[in-house]
């Protein structure tokens, strides 16, 4: 976990690099070297911007490629600007935005032999999970709960996101659960 400060640096990031991007359309450049040494660790994370409760753009790692500074400044400029579902922040929404930064702990291989073995085994409003079957994949956060509470209903959209049927099972689905730090 993170404290206050660290959390308040990566708040302040996120910010700044969505306010170069609508300057000069670029995220910003992070010299993570002179920041706190959790800071400087490559993590996975997810920047979810919202306007008036509403999703304004959401964008993400699963993997830690880089130091995770560096990851929130890259994430928090594409859920403002390359996020498919919206078009580009426009200057007047900046500060209309909540930002929230998501950052995942590493993901565990589930096993089950069944759809409902899996069900079963799902922690509501703690588990995000990532799907694989052949070469489609799909992860909800944690905080993908809060609309789809019901296990069943949140496996079957994460289907859905994955681009299969929502009532499609296989013995060669993979899931992993990973845990967030979330604020």
């Amino acid at each position: 976990m993170h404290n206050e400060k660290q959390r308040q640096q990566l708040h302040d990031i996120a910010y700044d690099s969505i306010k170069s991007g609508l300057s000069n359309g670029k995220a910003m450049a992070v010299d993570s070297s002179k920041l706190d040494t959790a800071l400087q660790t490559n993590r996975a994370t997810f920047v979810t911007l919202n306007k008036h409760g509403q999703l304004r753009g959401c964008i993400g790692m699963l993997e830690p490629i880089r130091p995770l500074a560096e990851d929130v400044a890259h994430n928090a400029f594409a859920a403002a600007f390359s996020d498919p579902r919206f078009p580009p922040l426009k200057e007047n929404e900046l500060e209309q935005l909540d930002i929230h930064i998501s950052i995942l702990g590493t993901p565990e291989k589930m096993s089950f032999d069944s759809e409902e073995d899996l069900i079963r085994q799902l922690k509501p409003g703690i588990d995000g999970l990532i799907m694989e079957e052949g070469r489609r994949r799909g992860t909800f956060l944690p905080s993908v709960w809060e609309s789809l509470a019901e296990s069943r209903d949140f496996l079957h959209h994460l289907k859905l996101k994955s681009g299969l049927p929502e009532n499609y099972w296989s013995d060669d689905i993979k899931i992993q659960r990973y845990s967030v730090e979330e604020f």
